[in-house]
Formats: structure tokens, sequence, C-alpha cells
């Protein structure tokens, strides 16, 4: 079997080798984003194996159809950018990885909240330049500060008890009941109430038709002055043009971001050598009290190993005819 993988790095390359498939399984490694114009690369492939800023239109998906490909395995929780009811016209199945390393992407969000509060990154380059003035360094106690996590799966469940451990009081929003929160130290609460109440506010939820920009400006004016913002969750979960307008005002007192509606374009690649072409990314970057990553939330061994060892089980399971982990349009 011909398991095509796109968008795939080094660290892809080698978590996959590392889980030791089976011997007549053959694996392509392929840098390049999955396009209408890299389609081809997959021609006899009976899997395509796509990540997060791959193109999974119809287009493409009827492409690859036409070409030999059966099985679309994701290596993501997300599948938002798959057009699923045309892959079920055509007979494609999705399959995905529903769970790998909750720990990996709470314990980056809370990275960014610390760096963000302490100025960690503003120190870091003072420092280096022989800067040893503490100006402008200034940050807070989290103990005794009100968090807000919106999303209340596995990775906003972690990221709760992570900030229960500093001593913050935690509210959760989600849209289903949820159980075990004493434990986590957090309320589940209204999304009014937690945007409102929060000195930071996370993002923990799925993209859907109801989340898509579910922090926009009359959100952000909502939300206290001088609060943060972090999303490791989607880029569309935030209307980006409105976080410029309530980071100027003061609003907004500090944002961390890892992901970025229109990434597609920019993450995972070395774009250093040429000009910034998205003027929003661009004068988000410019702000003081804004951190930035290229989506490396998942990036540690153990989530690329989880990663890997379920997208080939996933593999495994429809081969043998009975697909797990399997998303259907509508559901």
């Amino acid at each position: 079997m011909r398991i095509c993988l796109f968008s795939s790095k080094p660290y892809d390359r080698d978590s996959f080798l590392a889980a030791n498939c089976p011997p007549d399984w053959h694996l392509q490694f392929h840098d390049t984003r999955l396009t209408v114009d890299s389609v081809a690369l997959a021609n006899g492939c009976e899997v395509v194996c796509a990540f997060i800023n791959d193109d999974l239109s119809a287009t493409v998906l009827e492409q690859l159809a036409a070409n030999g490909t059966r099985l679309i395995a994701l290596r993501s929780a997300g599948y938002n950018h798959v057009d699923l009811a045309a892959a079920q016209h055509l007979g494609l199945p999705v399959v995905r990885v529903p769970a790998y390393s909750p720990h990996a992407v709470a314990e980056h969000a809370v990275a960014l909240v610390l760096a963000l509060n302490r100025r960690t990154h503003r120190a870091f380059n003072r420092t280096r330049e022989g800067d040893f003035s503490l100006h402008g360094l200034t940050g807070f106690d989290l103990h005794g500060k009100t968090v807000g996590v919106i999303g209340g799966g596995k990775i906003g469940q972690v990221f709760a008890g992570i900030m229960h451990g500093f001593g913050c009081q935690v509210l959760i929003y989600d849209p289903f009941p949820l159980s075990g929160l004493d434990a986590l130290g957090a309320r589940q609460a209204p999304l009014d109430e937690v945007i409102a109440s929060s000195d930071i506010l996370s993002l923990h939820c799925p993209l859907t038709d109801d989340s898509y920009h579910l922090i926009d400006s009359a959100r952000l004016a909502q939300m206290k002055r001088g609060a943060m913002l972090i999303n490791t969750g989607r880029g569309a979960l935030v209307d980006a043009p409105a976080l410029i307008e309530a980071l100027k005002s003061g609003q907004l007192g500090y944002l961390g971001l890892d992901v970025y509606e229109e990434e597609s374009e920019l993450f995972f690649e070395d774009h250093s050598d040429l000009p910034l072409q998205d003027d929003t990314l661009a004068r988000l970057l410019s702000f003081p009290n804004v951190i930035i990553t290229a989506h490396q939330a998942f990036l540690t061994r153990e989530a690329l190993g989880a990663i890997a060892r379920t997208t080939l089980d996933n593999i495994a399971a429809w081969n043998a005819g009975s697909p797990s982990n399997e998303v259907k349009a509508g559901a």
C-alpha cells in the first residue's frame, strides 16, 4: 500500500518511521502542501495523509479519487479544511487523530500566558544587547486572577487544571454539560460571564459555523480592559483585524496566538528573506504585548509519536474493513 504524506517535515518523517508500519506499506514524504497544483504527487497512492493547511476542497478530492486514492487520513484533530460532503459523495472515507497530547497544546498556552505576563520575550532581547533595565517589564501575580476557558474538551480541561494550580479562579464555557470540574477547581459558566469576568481568556474550542469569529469587536469590547487573550485553537475563532483596534486602544492588554486565520500560505515555512505580504499579521507582530508562534503548540515528541501511531492505526483499521476515528458530513 502506498501512503502519500503532504506537508511533511523532518519531524514527521522521524515519527512515522519510528512507528514501524508494516513492511508492505510504502510511505512517500512530500514537504509541499496538498493543492490543486501538487495533487499529482499522490497519483496511484491509496492513502493520502494530510495536515491542517492542506487543501482538501471538492476539486482536489475529485482529482485524488480519480487517480486512485481511497482514504484521506488526517494527521490532526481538526477537519474544517476538508469538504466532507464532497468526500462522502466520492466514497472517500476521512479519518482523523481525535486526541494526541492535550498536555502539549495546553502547556504551550500556559507558556504564552507566562511569557506575555512577565515580558520574557522583551527581557530576552534586552539582555542580549546589554540592556539590563527593568522598565516596562512589570507583570502581575497569576494567583487570584480569573481565567476563562472557552471549550471544555481534553485540552481545555488540562489547561484549566494547570491554571488552577497557579491559584487562579477558573471559569469554563462549553455548549454541553461538563462533569468532573470540581477536581479541576473550575466552574462551568455562560459565555458572556466567562468573557466579561476573565483576566485571561484562552480559546480551546473547535472551529464550526457557530464559533467562526467568536471573538470579534463586540466580544473584545465585552472583555475586561487590559485582559489577556490566548488562542491555540483555530485561527478563524478570532477576527484578526478587530484585534488591532483593541490593542491600539488598550482594551486588549496582551495577545498570544499560535494560530492565524490566513496562516496556510505562511506557517511551517521559512519566509525570512521575503517581505511579509500579510498586512494584518505584520501589524500584529509590531505590538510589544503580542507573541505569535507558528502553530507549534502540538510540537512535542510525545504528541508527534501519538499522531503517527494513531494515523497508522486508522489506516490499518480502514484496510481491515472497520474504519476508526472516521468523520462524516453533518456529524
